[in-house]
């Protein structure tokens, strides 16, 4: 049986995406993304938690996040999990974790202005999927 490597996060951008296009043409796009959870502390307060997380976007997806998306930005992505190993300026060996997204949906109600000035939508942000509102959303 086959592994299952698969991730689900809704949080904020900590950051305006990175894209740099690579030797094939291609794109990627580099950003961090927040998640908070809020859970009773021992004495009762509410506590929040927040986890950041490297994310990475090839493709279409990177260009559409060197487009619209920018810092605080609300998305919601699927993807893998993947972790590598890298050496850096100085030789050392660092090793970091990621998610490779294959799937966002811009969620809030974000529009850019065109050339003429005319409030325009942004094209869908996942394979053939429209972006969706956080109206939208079942919980």
């Amino acid at each position: 049986m086959a592994g299952v490597n698969k991730v689900i996060l809704l949080g904020n951008l900590g950051k305006d995406p990175v894209v740099r296009t690579i030797e094939s043409g291609n794109k990627v796009a580099n950003f961090s993304l927040a998640t908070n959870r809020i859970f009773k502390g021992q004495d009762g307060n509410p506590v929040e938690e927040t986890e950041w997380h490297n994310i990475v976007l090839w493709g279409r997806l990177a260009e559409i996040a060197e487009k619209y998306l920018n810092k605080g930005s609300k998305v919601y992505i699927e993807g893998r999990i993947r972790s590598r190993q890298y050496d850096d300026k100085e030789g050392i060996k660092r090793y970091i974790t990621e998610i490779v997204g294959e799937t966002m949906n811009m969620l809030g109600s974000r529009t850019d202005t065109n050339e003429h000035g005319q409030k325009s939508e942004p094209e869908s942000t996942s394979m053939g999927e429209t972006p969706i509102v956080e109206d939208d959303l079942p919980f």
